[in-house]
Protein backbone atom coordinates (compact mmCIF):
# COMPACT_ATOMS: atom_id res chain seq x y z
CA UNK A 1 0.00 0.00 0.00
CA UNK A 2 1.58 3.39 -0.94
CA UNK A 3 0.69 5.76 1.49
CA UNK A 4 0.83 9.98 0.63
CA UNK A 5 0.37 12.52 3.39
CA UNK A 6 -0.80 15.93 2.34
CA UNK A 7 0.77 18.92 4.12
CA UNK A 8 -2.78 20.24 4.48
CA UNK A 9 -6.82 20.07 3.32
CA UNK A 10 -5.96 22.73 0.69
CA UNK A 11 -2.41 21.04 -0.47
CA UNK A 12 -3.69 20.50 -4.15
CA UNK A 13 -0.21 21.02 -5.41
CA UNK A 14 0.98 18.43 -3.25
CA UNK A 15 -1.33 15.96 -4.10
CA UNK A 16 -0.66 16.87 -8.44
CA UNK A 17 2.77 15.91 -7.36
CA UNK A 18 2.10 12.99 -5.41
CA UNK A 19 -0.37 11.95 -8.54
CA UNK A 20 1.81 12.49 -11.06
CA UNK A 21 4.58 10.02 -9.54
CA UNK A 22 2.26 7.37 -8.31
CA UNK A 23 0.80 7.38 -12.16
CA UNK A 24 4.43 7.19 -13.62
CA UNK A 25 5.08 4.02 -11.11
CA UNK A 26 1.96 2.80 -12.66
CA UNK A 27 0.20 2.55 -8.97
CA UNK A 28 -3.23 1.31 -8.84
CA UNK A 29 -5.52 3.46 -7.35
CA UNK A 30 -6.92 0.30 -5.11
CA UNK A 31 -3.13 0.66 -3.77
CA UNK A 32 -3.29 4.35 -2.47
CA UNK A 33 -4.36 6.42 0.61
CA UNK A 34 -4.49 9.58 0.78
CA UNK A 35 -4.53 11.66 3.81
CA UNK A 36 -3.75 14.88 5.43
CA UNK A 37 -0.53 15.51 7.67
CA UNK A 38 -2.06 15.16 11.57
CA UNK A 39 -5.54 14.44 11.07
CA UNK A 40 -4.54 10.19 11.23
CA UNK A 41 -2.20 10.05 13.97
CA UNK A 42 0.17 7.41 14.01
CA UNK A 43 -1.08 6.36 10.66
CA UNK A 44 1.88 7.32 8.38
CA UNK A 45 4.51 7.11 11.20
CA UNK A 46 7.75 6.20 9.12
CA UNK A 47 5.41 5.44 6.41
CA UNK A 48 6.93 6.14 2.74
CA UNK A 49 5.83 8.20 0.27
CA UNK A 50 5.61 5.74 -2.61
CA UNK A 51 7.12 1.99 -2.92
CA UNK A 52 3.86 0.44 -3.11
CA UNK A 53 2.94 -1.91 -5.43
CA UNK A 54 4.24 -1.35 -8.72
CA UNK A 55 2.76 -2.18 -12.46
CA UNK A 56 4.33 -1.06 -15.67
CA UNK A 57 4.89 2.66 -16.16
CA UNK A 58 1.71 4.79 -17.07
CA UNK A 59 1.42 7.99 -19.07
CA UNK A 60 0.42 11.03 -17.16
CA UNK A 61 -3.06 11.94 -18.57
CA UNK A 62 -3.37 15.20 -20.42
CA UNK A 63 -5.88 17.40 -18.56
CA UNK A 64 -7.97 20.11 -20.20
CA UNK A 65 -7.63 23.47 -18.34
CA UNK A 66 -11.97 23.71 -17.39
CA UNK A 67 -11.65 19.96 -16.21
CA UNK A 68 -8.61 20.43 -13.99
CA UNK A 69 -10.17 24.11 -12.26
CA UNK A 70 -13.27 21.34 -11.58
CA UNK A 71 -10.35 19.20 -10.06
CA UNK A 72 -8.82 22.04 -8.16
CA UNK A 73 -12.50 23.38 -6.85
CA UNK A 74 -13.40 19.47 -5.67
CA UNK A 75 -9.88 18.92 -3.75
CA UNK A 76 -11.70 21.72 -1.32
CA UNK A 77 -14.68 20.09 -0.35
CA UNK A 78 -14.63 18.15 2.71
CA UNK A 79 -15.53 15.17 2.08
CA UNK A 80 -12.39 12.83 3.35
CA UNK A 81 -12.66 10.61 -0.02
CA UNK A 82 -12.03 13.36 -2.58
CA UNK A 83 -8.36 12.67 -3.51
CA UNK A 84 -9.20 8.88 -3.98
CA UNK A 85 -11.84 9.89 -6.14
CA UNK A 86 -9.54 12.45 -8.08
CA UNK A 87 -6.34 9.95 -7.95
CA UNK A 88 -9.09 7.40 -9.60
CA UNK A 89 -10.34 9.65 -12.44
CA UNK A 90 -6.90 10.26 -13.63
CA UNK A 91 -6.01 6.92 -13.56
CA UNK A 92 -9.18 5.93 -15.67
CA UNK A 93 -8.29 9.12 -18.35
CA UNK A 94 -5.33 7.07 -19.67
CA UNK A 95 -7.31 4.76 -20.91
CA UNK A 96 -10.55 6.53 -21.12
CA UNK A 97 -9.61 9.94 -22.77
CA UNK A 98 -13.08 11.31 -22.99
CA UNK A 99 -14.18 10.15 -19.44
CA UNK A 100 -14.21 14.04 -18.48
CA UNK A 101 -17.19 14.63 -20.86
CA UNK A 102 -19.23 11.66 -19.96
CA UNK A 103 -21.48 13.35 -17.44
CA UNK A 104 -23.27 10.23 -15.99
CA UNK A 105 -20.19 8.24 -15.18
CA UNK A 106 -20.45 8.17 -11.63
CA UNK A 107 -17.42 9.30 -10.85
CA UNK A 108 -17.49 12.36 -12.97
CA UNK A 109 -20.68 13.20 -12.08
CA UNK A 110 -19.66 12.50 -8.27
CA UNK A 111 -16.84 15.21 -9.24
CA UNK A 112 -19.35 17.74 -10.38
CA UNK A 113 -20.86 17.43 -7.44
CA UNK A 114 -18.62 17.92 -4.77
CA UNK A 115 -16.74 21.26 -7.96
CA UNK A 116 -20.33 22.55 -7.63
CA UNK A 117 -20.69 22.66 -3.95
CA UNK A 118 -17.38 24.36 -3.17
CA UNK A 119 -18.17 27.13 -6.07
CA UNK A 120 -21.75 27.51 -4.15
CA UNK A 121 -19.90 28.02 -0.56
CA UNK A 122 -17.09 30.46 -2.16
CA UNK A 123 -20.49 32.24 -3.36
CA UNK A 124 -21.82 32.55 -0.15
CA UNK A 125 -18.87 33.11 1.81
CA UNK A 126 -19.05 36.29 -0.51
CA UNK A 127 -22.13 37.24 0.23
CA UNK A 128 -22.77 36.13 3.61
CA UNK A 129 -19.43 37.63 5.36
CA UNK A 130 -20.21 40.97 7.48
CA UNK A 131 -17.39 42.62 9.03
CA UNK A 132 -18.22 44.85 12.46
CA UNK A 133 -15.65 47.46 12.90
CA UNK A 134 -13.21 47.51 15.80
CA UNK A 135 -10.12 49.44 17.22
CA UNK A 136 -6.92 48.18 16.58
CA UNK A 137 -3.37 48.92 17.06
CA UNK A 138 -3.16 50.53 13.99
CA UNK A 139 -6.32 52.28 13.73
CA UNK A 140 -9.93 51.53 12.85
CA UNK A 141 -9.83 47.87 11.23
CA UNK A 142 -13.26 45.13 10.70
CA UNK A 143 -13.68 41.55 11.72
CA UNK A 144 -15.54 39.08 10.74
CA UNK A 145 -17.17 35.68 11.26
CA UNK A 146 -17.67 33.51 9.18
CA UNK A 147 -18.74 29.49 9.02
CA UNK A 148 -17.46 27.43 5.52
CA UNK A 149 -18.70 24.11 4.67
CA UNK A 150 -15.76 23.32 3.07
CA UNK A 151 -11.66 24.55 2.55
CA UNK A 152 -12.50 27.29 0.81
CA UNK A 153 -11.21 30.69 3.03
CA UNK A 154 -7.67 30.32 0.83
CA UNK A 155 -10.10 30.61 -2.70
CA UNK A 156 -12.67 32.97 -1.31
CA UNK A 157 -10.30 35.57 0.13
CA UNK A 158 -8.56 37.21 -2.75
CA UNK A 159 -12.35 38.57 -3.71
CA UNK A 160 -12.35 40.28 -0.11
CA UNK A 161 -8.63 41.76 -1.03
CA UNK A 162 -9.87 43.29 -4.04
CA UNK A 163 -13.31 44.46 -2.95
CA UNK A 164 -11.80 45.78 0.11
CA UNK A 165 -8.67 46.84 -0.68
CA UNK A 166 -8.22 49.94 1.33
CA UNK A 167 -9.70 48.69 4.46
CA UNK A 168 -7.81 46.55 6.99
CA UNK A 169 -9.68 43.60 7.75
CA UNK A 170 -9.68 39.95 9.07
CA UNK A 171 -12.11 36.81 8.49
CA UNK A 172 -12.23 34.49 11.40
CA UNK A 173 -13.65 30.84 10.92
CA UNK A 174 -13.62 27.38 13.00
CA UNK A 175 -10.29 26.32 10.63
CA UNK A 176 -8.58 28.81 8.71
CA UNK A 177 -8.26 32.91 9.04
CA UNK A 178 -7.34 35.17 6.95
CA UNK A 179 -5.93 38.90 7.49
CA UNK A 180 -5.62 41.78 4.98
CA UNK A 181 -2.85 43.90 5.71
CA UNK A 182 -3.13 46.38 3.10
CA UNK A 183 -0.61 44.86 1.12
CA UNK A 184 -1.06 41.29 1.21
CA UNK A 185 -3.58 38.24 2.65
CA UNK A 186 -1.85 36.44 5.54
CA UNK A 187 -3.16 32.85 6.72
CA UNK A 188 -3.31 31.15 10.56
CA UNK A 189 -5.03 28.58 12.28
CA UNK A 190 -8.81 29.10 12.70
CA UNK A 191 -10.36 30.06 16.11
CA UNK A 192 -13.01 29.90 18.54
CA UNK A 193 -16.40 31.81 17.78
CA UNK A 194 -15.70 33.48 20.94
CA UNK A 195 -13.13 35.78 19.99
CA UNK A 196 -15.03 37.41 17.04
CA UNK A 197 -16.92 40.63 17.50
CA UNK A 198 -21.06 40.31 17.97
CA UNK A 199 -22.32 44.25 16.64
CA UNK A 200 -20.88 47.22 16.17
CA UNK A 201 -22.32 50.81 15.78
CA UNK A 202 -23.05 50.61 12.12
CA UNK A 203 -25.70 47.80 12.64
CA UNK A 204 -28.33 49.54 13.25
CA UNK A 205 -27.67 51.60 10.17
CA UNK A 206 -27.67 48.50 7.76
CA UNK A 207 -30.54 46.88 9.52
CA UNK A 208 -32.68 49.97 8.35
CA UNK A 209 -31.15 50.11 4.83
CA UNK A 210 -31.74 46.29 4.00
CA UNK A 211 -35.86 47.06 5.51
CA UNK A 212 -36.32 50.20 3.44
CA UNK A 213 -34.65 48.16 0.13
CA UNK A 214 -36.55 45.48 1.31
CA UNK A 215 -39.23 44.82 -1.85
CA UNK A 216 -42.56 43.08 -0.39
CA UNK A 217 -43.82 42.79 -4.10
CA UNK A 218 -40.91 40.23 -5.03
CA UNK A 219 -41.17 38.36 -1.69
CA UNK A 220 -40.62 34.60 -2.23
CA UNK A 221 -39.89 32.34 1.22
CA UNK A 222 -38.66 29.47 -0.41
CA UNK A 223 -35.92 31.18 -2.88
CA UNK A 224 -34.93 32.88 -0.01
CA UNK A 225 -34.22 30.08 2.07
CA UNK A 226 -32.45 28.27 -1.16
CA UNK A 227 -30.80 31.65 -1.53
CA UNK A 228 -29.73 32.20 2.12
CA UNK A 229 -30.23 29.08 4.63
CA UNK A 230 -30.97 29.32 8.06
CA UNK A 231 -27.77 27.87 9.30
CA UNK A 232 -26.25 31.85 8.18
CA UNK A 233 -29.01 34.20 10.00
CA UNK A 234 -27.08 34.19 13.04
CA UNK A 235 -24.10 36.26 11.42
CA UNK A 236 -26.20 38.28 9.38
CA UNK A 237 -27.33 41.21 11.34
CA UNK A 238 -30.69 42.38 8.82
CA UNK A 239 -31.71 38.16 9.52
CA UNK A 240 -33.73 39.47 13.17
CA UNK A 241 -35.80 41.58 10.16
CA UNK A 242 -36.35 39.20 7.80
CA UNK A 243 -39.47 37.18 9.44
CA UNK A 244 -41.29 40.25 10.07
CA UNK A 245 -40.50 41.53 6.95
CA UNK A 246 -42.11 38.40 4.84
CA UNK A 247 -44.77 38.30 7.20
CA UNK A 248 -45.96 42.25 5.88
CA UNK A 249 -45.16 41.89 2.60
CA UNK A 250 -48.42 40.88 1.45
CA UNK A 251 -50.56 43.71 2.87
CA UNK A 252 -47.49 46.12 2.09
CA UNK A 253 -47.32 44.75 -1.63
CA UNK A 254 -51.46 45.63 -1.30
CA UNK A 255 -50.94 48.88 -0.06
CA UNK A 256 -48.52 49.61 -3.52
CA UNK A 257 -50.88 48.41 -5.42
CA UNK A 258 -53.73 50.62 -4.51
CA UNK A 259 -51.35 53.90 -4.04
CA UNK A 260 -50.86 56.14 -6.83
CA UNK A 261 -48.45 56.18 -9.27
CA UNK A 262 -45.55 58.31 -7.99
CA UNK A 263 -43.89 60.44 -10.22
CA UNK A 264 -40.53 60.05 -11.13
CA UNK A 265 -37.53 61.28 -8.44
CA UNK A 266 -35.61 64.44 -10.16
CA UNK A 267 -32.27 64.10 -10.22
CA UNK A 268 -29.83 65.32 -7.81
CA UNK A 269 -28.98 68.84 -9.69
CA UNK A 270 -29.98 67.89 -13.01
CA UNK A 271 -31.45 70.24 -15.02
CA UNK A 272 -34.56 69.06 -16.88
CA UNK A 273 -34.38 72.27 -19.61
CA UNK A 274 -30.76 74.47 -19.66
CA UNK A 275 -32.28 77.49 -20.98
CA UNK A 276 -29.10 80.12 -20.76
CA UNK A 277 -26.14 78.02 -20.10
CA UNK A 278 -24.09 80.76 -21.87
CA UNK A 279 -25.67 83.27 -19.30
CA UNK A 280 -25.13 81.18 -16.19
CA UNK A 281 -21.58 80.43 -17.25
CA UNK A 282 -20.59 84.16 -17.26
CA UNK A 283 -22.41 84.82 -14.12
CA UNK A 284 -21.14 82.19 -11.95
CA UNK A 285 -17.56 81.03 -13.68
CA UNK A 286 -15.23 78.54 -12.29
CA UNK A 287 -15.87 74.44 -11.08
CA UNK A 288 -18.30 74.86 -9.60
CA UNK A 289 -20.44 76.35 -12.21
CA UNK A 290 -18.94 74.12 -14.49
CA UNK A 291 -20.14 71.07 -11.65
CA UNK A 292 -23.81 72.75 -11.85
CA UNK A 293 -24.04 72.26 -15.68
CA UNK A 294 -22.40 69.07 -15.87
CA UNK A 295 -25.92 67.88 -14.61
CA UNK A 296 -27.94 69.01 -17.57
CA UNK A 297 -25.66 67.85 -20.27
CA UNK A 298 -28.11 65.97 -22.35
CA UNK A 299 -25.41 65.28 -25.26
CA UNK A 300 -25.77 61.71 -25.37
CA UNK A 301 -28.19 59.11 -24.08
CA UNK A 302 -25.75 57.99 -21.09
CA UNK A 303 -27.80 60.99 -18.70
CA UNK A 304 -30.97 59.42 -18.63
CA UNK A 305 -29.89 55.69 -16.74
CA UNK A 306 -27.69 57.32 -14.72
CA UNK A 307 -28.38 58.71 -11.10
CA UNK A 308 -26.26 62.00 -12.03
CA UNK A 309 -23.59 63.47 -13.55
CA UNK A 310 -20.23 63.03 -11.83
CA UNK A 311 -17.76 66.46 -12.39
CA UNK A 312 -14.08 66.31 -11.54
CA UNK A 313 -13.20 66.66 -7.82
CA UNK A 314 -9.63 69.06 -6.59
CA UNK A 315 -7.71 72.00 -5.98
CA UNK A 316 -8.07 74.62 -8.70
CA UNK A 317 -5.20 74.74 -9.78
CA UNK A 318 -3.75 71.46 -9.67
CA UNK A 319 0.10 70.64 -11.15
CA UNK A 320 -1.58 67.17 -11.97
CA UNK A 321 -4.57 65.55 -12.95
CA UNK A 322 -5.81 62.24 -13.50
CA UNK A 323 -8.24 61.61 -16.02
CA UNK A 324 -10.29 58.09 -15.63
CA UNK A 325 -12.72 56.84 -17.94
CA UNK A 326 -16.20 57.24 -16.38
CA UNK A 327 -17.77 57.01 -13.29
CA UNK A 328 -18.77 53.24 -11.60
CA UNK A 329 -21.80 52.19 -9.81
CA UNK A 330 -20.55 54.23 -6.22
CA UNK A 331 -19.45 57.01 -7.83
CA UNK A 332 -22.41 57.01 -9.86
CA UNK A 333 -24.45 57.22 -6.46
CA UNK A 334 -22.10 59.32 -4.43
CA UNK A 335 -21.35 62.24 -7.04
CA UNK A 336 -17.71 62.22 -7.07
CA UNK A 337 -15.46 60.62 -9.07
CA UNK A 338 -12.82 57.88 -7.76
CA UNK A 339 -15.02 56.68 -4.42
CA UNK A 340 -15.17 52.78 -5.34
CA UNK A 341 -12.97 49.88 -5.34
CA UNK A 342 -10.72 51.65 -8.11
CA UNK A 343 -10.57 55.04 -6.27
CA UNK A 344 -9.41 53.23 -3.46
CA UNK A 345 -7.30 51.05 -5.09
CA UNK A 346 -5.77 54.74 -6.26
CA UNK A 347 -5.25 55.97 -3.45
CA UNK A 348 -2.98 53.34 -2.25
CA UNK A 349 -1.16 53.76 -5.01
CA UNK A 350 -0.66 57.68 -4.91
CA UNK A 351 0.59 56.80 -0.99
CA UNK A 352 2.81 54.86 -2.31
CA UNK A 353 4.25 57.09 -4.99
CA UNK A 354 4.44 59.65 -2.56
CA UNK A 355 1.92 61.98 -4.27
CA UNK A 356 -0.57 63.76 -2.06
CA UNK A 357 -4.13 62.69 -2.64
CA UNK A 358 -5.46 66.24 -2.05
CA UNK A 359 -3.48 68.02 -4.36
CA UNK A 360 -4.47 66.39 -7.87
CA UNK A 361 -7.53 66.56 -9.49
CA UNK A 362 -9.28 63.54 -10.49
CA UNK A 363 -11.97 63.40 -13.39
CA UNK A 364 -13.51 61.41 -15.82
CA UNK A 365 -13.29 61.50 -19.83
CA UNK A 366 -17.22 60.33 -19.65
CA UNK A 367 -19.25 61.78 -16.89
CA UNK A 368 -21.85 59.97 -16.81
CA UNK A 369 -22.24 56.01 -15.74
CA UNK A 370 -22.86 53.47 -18.70
CA UNK A 371 -23.72 50.62 -17.59
CA UNK A 372 -25.85 46.88 -18.29
CA UNK A 373 -28.21 46.41 -15.95
CA UNK A 374 -27.82 42.51 -14.56
CA UNK A 375 -30.43 41.03 -11.80
CA UNK A 376 -29.74 43.67 -9.06
CA UNK A 377 -25.79 44.73 -9.96
CA UNK A 378 -25.02 47.26 -12.64
CA UNK A 379 -22.21 46.26 -14.61
CA UNK A 380 -20.44 48.53 -15.96
CA UNK A 381 -19.93 48.73 -19.91
CA UNK A 382 -16.77 50.99 -21.70
CA UNK A 383 -17.98 54.12 -23.19
CA UNK A 384 -18.19 54.20 -27.03
CA UNK A 385 -15.97 56.86 -29.42
CA UNK A 386 -19.25 58.86 -29.63
CA UNK A 387 -20.08 59.15 -25.78
CA UNK A 388 -16.33 60.02 -25.55
CA UNK A 389 -17.02 62.65 -27.94
CA UNK A 390 -20.20 64.21 -26.71
CA UNK A 391 -18.04 64.46 -23.22
CA UNK A 392 -15.12 66.09 -24.71
CA UNK A 393 -16.43 69.38 -24.03
CA UNK A 394 -16.34 69.16 -20.16
CA UNK A 395 -13.44 67.85 -20.06
CA UNK A 396 -11.41 70.81 -21.82
CA UNK A 397 -13.28 73.35 -20.16
CA UNK A 398 -11.47 71.10 -16.99
CA UNK A 399 -8.42 71.66 -18.36
CA UNK A 400 -8.77 75.22 -19.14
CA UNK A 401 -9.89 75.98 -15.45
CA UNK A 402 -7.31 73.64 -14.05
CA UNK A 403 -4.29 74.42 -15.92
CA UNK A 404 -2.53 71.35 -14.96
CA UNK A 405 1.22 70.93 -16.03
CA UNK A 406 0.47 66.97 -16.19
CA UNK A 407 -1.55 65.14 -17.46
CA UNK A 408 -2.23 61.84 -16.59
CA UNK A 409 -4.19 58.98 -18.62
CA UNK A 410 -5.65 55.30 -16.43
CA UNK A 411 -7.04 53.44 -19.49
CA UNK A 412 -7.47 53.41 -23.37
CA UNK A 413 -10.60 55.53 -23.05
CA UNK A 414 -8.88 58.42 -21.22
CA UNK A 415 -5.74 58.25 -23.47
CA UNK A 416 -8.54 58.62 -26.72
CA UNK A 417 -10.23 61.64 -25.02
CA UNK A 418 -6.88 63.71 -24.51
CA UNK A 419 -5.25 62.27 -27.01
CA UNK A 420 -7.94 62.89 -29.49
CA UNK A 421 -7.12 59.15 -31.22
CA UNK A 422 -6.82 55.27 -30.27
CA UNK A 423 -3.61 54.24 -28.22
CA UNK A 424 -2.28 50.75 -27.37
CA UNK A 425 -1.91 51.58 -23.30
CA UNK A 426 0.97 48.95 -23.34
CA UNK A 427 3.25 50.66 -26.41
CA UNK A 428 3.29 54.36 -24.98
CA UNK A 429 3.43 53.65 -20.96
CA UNK A 430 6.18 55.58 -19.71
CA UNK A 431 6.71 57.82 -22.92
CA UNK A 432 6.28 61.43 -22.44
CA UNK A 433 3.81 63.12 -24.55
CA UNK A 434 3.31 66.12 -25.63
CA UNK A 435 -0.31 67.73 -25.34
CA UNK A 436 -1.62 71.19 -25.83
CA UNK A 437 -0.94 74.32 -24.46
CA UNK A 438 2.70 73.05 -23.14
CA UNK A 439 0.82 70.28 -20.92
CA UNK A 440 2.59 66.59 -20.95
CA UNK A 441 0.61 63.55 -20.20
CA UNK A 442 1.43 60.21 -19.38
CA UNK A 443 -0.32 57.02 -20.12
CA UNK A 444 -0.80 54.11 -17.90
CA UNK A 445 -3.04 51.72 -16.57
CA UNK A 446 -6.71 51.97 -14.94
CA UNK A 447 -6.89 50.94 -11.20
CA UNK A 448 -10.08 48.64 -12.23
CA UNK A 449 -7.46 47.18 -14.37
CA UNK A 450 -5.37 45.64 -11.83
CA UNK A 451 -8.66 44.54 -9.85
CA UNK A 452 -9.84 42.44 -12.48
CA UNK A 453 -6.45 40.31 -12.78
CA UNK A 454 -7.02 37.19 -11.07
CA UNK A 455 -3.52 35.99 -10.43
CA UNK A 456 -1.96 37.31 -7.68
CA UNK A 457 1.47 37.95 -8.47
CA UNK A 458 0.44 39.58 -11.82
CA UNK A 459 -1.93 41.95 -9.73
CA UNK A 460 0.66 42.58 -7.53
CA UNK A 461 3.02 43.40 -10.51
CA UNK A 462 0.55 45.43 -12.07
CA UNK A 463 -0.15 47.54 -9.17
CA UNK A 464 3.53 48.15 -8.38
CA UNK A 465 4.03 49.30 -12.24
CA UNK A 466 1.29 52.04 -11.52
CA UNK A 467 2.76 53.48 -8.32
CA UNK A 468 5.97 53.49 -10.66
CA UNK A 469 3.81 56.03 -13.48
CA UNK A 470 2.35 58.52 -10.92
CA UNK A 471 5.64 58.56 -9.37
CA UNK A 472 6.94 59.86 -12.31
CA UNK A 473 3.81 62.19 -13.29
CA UNK A 474 4.42 63.65 -9.98
CA UNK A 475 7.99 64.28 -10.48
CA UNK A 476 7.44 65.83 -14.08
CA UNK A 477 4.84 68.18 -12.72
CA UNK A 478 6.28 69.30 -9.35
CA UNK A 479 10.29 69.40 -10.77
CA UNK A 480 12.72 69.63 -7.99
Amino acid sequence: MTRVRLAAETDFSGFRAAARDLLRQGVEPRDVEFAVAGHEPGLFEDAPAGGGPTASSRPVPAVSRAFLSTIASASLHREPARFALIYRILWRLVDEPGLAQVASDPDVARLGALAKAVRRDIHKMHAFVRFRAVEGPDGEAFIAWYEPDHHVVEAAAPFFARRFASLLWTILTPERCVRWTGDALEYSDGVDRAVAPTGDDLEDLWRRYYASVFNPARVNPTAMRAEMPRRFWRNLPEAQLIQDLVAEAPSRAAAMVAAAPTLPVARRGAKLVDEDAERSEAAAPGLPALADRIQGCRECPLWEPATQGVPGEGPAHAALMIVGEQPGDEEDLAGRPFVGPAGRLLDRALAQAGVPRDAVYVTNAVKHFKFEPRGKRRIHKKPEAREIRACLPWLEQEFTLVRPDVVVMLGASAAQAVLGHTVAVTRVRGEVLDLAEGRRGLVTTHPSYVLRLPDREAAEAAFEALVRDLAQAWALARPA
